[in-house]
Protein backbone atom coordinates (compact mmCIF):
# COMPACT_ATOMS: atom_id res chain seq x y z
CA UNK A 1 0.00 0.00 0.00
CA UNK A 2 1.37 3.39 -0.99
CA UNK A 3 1.54 6.49 1.14
CA UNK A 4 -1.61 7.93 -0.45
CA UNK A 5 -3.57 4.71 0.16
CA UNK A 6 -2.43 4.61 3.77
CA UNK A 7 -3.43 8.22 4.28
CA UNK A 8 -6.85 7.54 2.74
CA UNK A 9 -7.42 4.52 5.00
CA UNK A 10 -6.49 6.53 8.08
CA UNK A 11 -8.81 9.35 7.02
CA UNK A 12 -11.69 6.90 6.55
CA UNK A 13 -11.12 5.36 9.97
CA UNK A 14 -11.01 8.80 11.54
CA UNK A 15 -14.23 9.81 9.81
CA UNK A 16 -15.95 6.76 11.29
CA UNK A 17 -15.17 8.03 14.79
CA UNK A 18 -16.53 11.15 16.44
CA UNK A 19 -16.15 12.17 20.07
CA UNK A 20 -14.43 8.86 20.74
CA UNK A 21 -17.32 6.74 19.41
CA UNK A 22 -17.61 4.65 16.27
CA UNK A 23 -20.29 5.17 13.63
CA UNK A 24 -22.05 2.00 14.81
CA UNK A 25 -22.10 3.26 18.39
CA UNK A 26 -23.55 6.60 17.33
CA UNK A 27 -26.21 4.89 15.22
CA UNK A 28 -27.17 2.60 18.10
CA UNK A 29 -27.36 5.59 20.44
CA UNK A 30 -29.64 7.48 18.05
CA UNK A 31 -31.92 4.48 17.66
CA UNK A 32 -32.09 4.05 21.44
CA UNK A 33 -33.02 7.71 21.85
CA UNK A 34 -35.70 7.47 19.18
CA UNK A 35 -37.17 4.37 20.81
CA UNK A 36 -37.10 5.96 24.28
CA UNK A 37 -38.78 9.09 22.94
CA UNK A 38 -41.44 6.96 21.26
CA UNK A 39 -42.20 5.10 24.49
CA UNK A 40 -42.68 8.40 26.30
CA UNK A 41 -44.84 9.97 23.59
CA UNK A 42 -46.96 6.92 22.79
CA UNK A 43 -47.59 6.49 26.51
CA UNK A 44 -48.67 10.08 27.06
CA UNK A 45 -50.65 10.82 23.88
CA UNK A 46 -53.03 9.13 21.50
CA UNK A 47 -51.24 7.37 18.66
CA UNK A 48 -52.67 9.72 16.00
CA UNK A 49 -51.37 12.76 17.88
CA UNK A 50 -47.73 11.63 17.73
CA UNK A 51 -45.77 12.61 14.62
CA UNK A 52 -42.35 11.61 13.38
CA UNK A 53 -41.29 15.22 13.93
CA UNK A 54 -42.41 15.01 17.57
CA UNK A 55 -40.38 11.87 18.13
CA UNK A 56 -37.29 13.35 16.50
CA UNK A 57 -37.56 16.57 18.49
CA UNK A 58 -37.90 14.66 21.76
CA UNK A 59 -34.99 12.36 20.84
CA UNK A 60 -32.91 15.31 19.61
CA UNK A 61 -32.14 13.70 16.25
CA UNK A 62 -32.85 14.88 12.72
CA UNK A 63 -35.58 13.23 10.66
CA UNK A 64 -33.06 11.79 8.22
CA UNK A 65 -31.63 9.68 11.04
CA UNK A 66 -35.12 8.48 11.94
CA UNK A 67 -35.51 6.93 8.49
CA UNK A 68 -32.20 5.11 8.87
CA UNK A 69 -33.99 2.89 11.39
CA UNK A 70 -37.75 3.03 10.75
CA UNK A 71 -39.88 3.22 7.62
CA UNK A 72 -42.59 5.38 9.20
CA UNK A 73 -44.51 6.03 12.41
CA UNK A 74 -46.36 2.71 12.29
CA UNK A 75 -43.10 0.82 11.85
CA UNK A 76 -41.75 2.65 14.90
CA UNK A 77 -44.81 1.77 16.98
CA UNK A 78 -44.60 -1.90 16.01
CA UNK A 79 -40.90 -2.04 16.86
CA UNK A 80 -41.36 -0.27 20.19
CA UNK A 81 -44.33 -2.46 21.11
CA UNK A 82 -42.38 -5.61 20.28
CA UNK A 83 -39.33 -4.49 22.25
CA UNK A 84 -41.36 -3.60 25.34
CA UNK A 85 -43.15 -6.95 25.23
CA UNK A 86 -39.85 -8.77 24.85
CA UNK A 87 -38.50 -6.88 27.85
CA UNK A 88 -41.50 -7.80 29.98
CA UNK A 89 -41.65 -11.49 29.06
CA UNK A 90 -37.89 -11.89 29.35
CA UNK A 91 -37.92 -10.28 32.79
CA UNK A 92 -40.71 -12.56 34.01
CA UNK A 93 -38.87 -15.68 32.87
CA UNK A 94 -35.68 -14.44 34.53
CA UNK A 95 -37.48 -13.65 37.80
CA UNK A 96 -39.51 -16.86 37.99
CA UNK A 97 -38.45 -19.33 40.72
CA UNK A 98 -36.22 -22.14 39.38
CA UNK A 99 -37.83 -25.11 41.13
CA UNK A 100 -41.29 -24.29 42.51
CA UNK A 101 -43.00 -27.17 44.28
CA UNK A 102 -46.54 -26.03 43.48
CA UNK A 103 -48.36 -23.89 40.96
CA UNK A 104 -48.96 -21.27 43.66
CA UNK A 105 -45.24 -21.17 44.47
CA UNK A 106 -44.61 -20.36 40.82
CA UNK A 107 -47.43 -17.91 40.22
CA UNK A 108 -47.11 -15.82 43.39
CA UNK A 109 -43.62 -14.46 42.59
CA UNK A 110 -44.34 -14.22 38.85
CA UNK A 111 -47.49 -12.13 39.41
CA UNK A 112 -45.71 -9.96 41.96
CA UNK A 113 -42.89 -9.42 39.47
CA UNK A 114 -45.34 -8.62 36.67
CA UNK A 115 -47.21 -6.01 38.68
CA UNK A 116 -44.02 -4.52 40.14
CA UNK A 117 -42.36 -4.17 36.72
CA UNK A 118 -45.41 -2.40 35.34
CA UNK A 119 -45.78 -0.15 38.39
CA UNK A 120 -42.11 0.83 38.19
CA UNK A 121 -42.35 1.47 34.43
CA UNK A 122 -45.75 3.12 33.86
CA UNK A 123 -44.88 4.41 30.39
CA UNK A 124 -43.86 0.94 29.26
CA UNK A 125 -47.03 -0.43 30.82
CA UNK A 126 -49.21 1.96 28.81
CA UNK A 127 -47.41 1.16 25.56
CA UNK A 128 -47.81 -2.58 26.14
CA UNK A 129 -51.37 -2.68 27.41
CA UNK A 130 -53.23 0.53 26.61
CA UNK A 131 -51.99 3.02 24.02
CA UNK A 132 -51.44 0.73 21.05
CA UNK A 133 -54.48 1.18 18.78
CA UNK A 134 -54.81 -0.33 15.29
CA UNK A 135 -52.78 -3.27 16.53
CA UNK A 136 -55.38 -5.93 17.24
CA UNK A 137 -53.45 -8.57 15.30
CA UNK A 138 -50.29 -7.58 17.15
CA UNK A 139 -52.15 -7.77 20.47
CA UNK A 140 -53.41 -11.26 19.65
CA UNK A 141 -49.87 -12.27 18.81
CA UNK A 142 -48.73 -10.91 22.16
CA UNK A 143 -51.37 -12.94 23.98
CA UNK A 144 -50.14 -16.08 22.25
CA UNK A 145 -46.54 -15.25 23.16
CA UNK A 146 -47.49 -14.70 26.80
CA UNK A 147 -49.54 -17.90 26.80
CA UNK A 148 -46.56 -19.81 25.44
CA UNK A 149 -44.32 -18.32 28.13
CA UNK A 150 -46.71 -19.28 30.94
CA UNK A 151 -47.13 -22.70 29.34
CA UNK A 152 -43.39 -23.32 29.42
CA UNK A 153 -43.30 -22.39 33.10
CA UNK A 154 -46.39 -24.35 34.12
CA UNK A 155 -46.33 -27.46 31.96
CA UNK A 156 -43.57 -29.39 33.80
CA UNK A 157 -45.34 -29.36 37.17
CA UNK A 158 -48.83 -29.80 35.74
CA UNK A 159 -47.77 -32.73 33.61
CA UNK A 160 -46.66 -34.66 36.70
CA UNK A 161 -50.28 -34.72 37.87
CA UNK A 162 -51.25 -36.76 34.82
CA UNK A 163 -54.54 -34.92 34.25
CA UNK A 164 -56.17 -34.90 30.83
CA UNK A 165 -56.16 -31.15 30.35
CA UNK A 166 -52.40 -30.85 30.43
CA UNK A 167 -51.78 -34.07 28.56
CA UNK A 168 -53.76 -32.69 25.60
CA UNK A 169 -51.69 -30.02 23.83
CA UNK A 170 -54.66 -28.24 22.27
CA UNK A 171 -56.63 -28.07 25.53
CA UNK A 172 -53.52 -26.98 27.39
CA UNK A 173 -52.82 -24.21 24.87
CA UNK A 174 -56.42 -23.01 25.10
CA UNK A 175 -56.23 -22.98 28.88
CA UNK A 176 -53.05 -20.89 28.79
CA UNK A 177 -54.54 -18.47 26.25
CA UNK A 178 -57.69 -18.01 28.32
CA UNK A 179 -55.58 -17.51 31.45
CA UNK A 180 -53.37 -14.87 29.85
CA UNK A 181 -56.29 -13.08 28.18
CA UNK A 182 -58.03 -12.76 31.54
CA UNK A 183 -54.89 -11.50 33.27
CA UNK A 184 -54.32 -8.97 30.48
CA UNK A 185 -57.83 -7.54 30.74
CA UNK A 186 -57.45 -7.03 34.49
CA UNK A 187 -54.08 -5.32 33.96
CA UNK A 188 -55.48 -3.11 31.17
CA UNK A 189 -58.16 -1.88 33.58
CA UNK A 190 -55.57 -1.30 36.33
CA UNK A 191 -53.19 0.61 34.05
CA UNK A 192 -56.04 2.58 32.49
CA UNK A 193 -57.19 3.64 35.96
CA UNK A 194 -53.75 5.05 36.70
CA UNK A 195 -52.54 2.09 38.77
CA UNK A 196 -54.35 3.45 41.81
CA UNK A 197 -55.24 0.04 43.24
CA UNK A 198 -52.53 -1.41 45.54
CA UNK A 199 -50.01 -3.43 43.53
CA UNK A 200 -49.65 -6.18 46.16
CA UNK A 201 -53.40 -6.67 46.29
CA UNK A 202 -53.60 -6.91 42.50
CA UNK A 203 -50.75 -9.43 42.32
CA UNK A 204 -52.41 -11.60 44.96
CA UNK A 205 -55.73 -11.46 43.12
CA UNK A 206 -54.10 -12.41 39.81
CA UNK A 207 -52.28 -15.34 41.39
CA UNK A 208 -55.40 -16.55 43.18
CA UNK A 209 -57.54 -16.32 40.05
CA UNK A 210 -54.93 -18.10 37.94
CA UNK A 211 -54.62 -20.96 40.44
CA UNK A 212 -58.40 -21.28 40.65
CA UNK A 213 -58.70 -21.43 36.88
CA UNK A 214 -56.00 -24.07 36.56
CA UNK A 215 -57.52 -26.15 39.33
CA UNK A 216 -60.93 -25.85 37.69
CA UNK A 217 -59.51 -27.04 34.36
CA UNK A 218 -58.10 -30.12 36.13
CA UNK A 219 -61.34 -30.99 37.94
CA UNK A 220 -63.38 -33.94 36.65
CA UNK A 221 -66.21 -31.65 35.60
CA UNK A 222 -63.94 -28.93 34.28
CA UNK A 223 -64.22 -29.76 30.59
Amino acid sequence: MGDSDTATAIAVRRSDHYAGRSREQREADRRDRIAAAAVHLFASRDYDEVTVADVCAHAKVSKRYFYDHFADREDLLLAVHREQNDWLLGSLVELSPPRPATVRELLDPVMRALVRLLAENPERARVIYVNAPKMELRRRGLLRAEAAMFGRLLRPMLRTKGDETHGDDKRFDRTMLALVAGISEVIIEWVGDGMTAPADELADDLSRLAVAMLERSEAPGGR
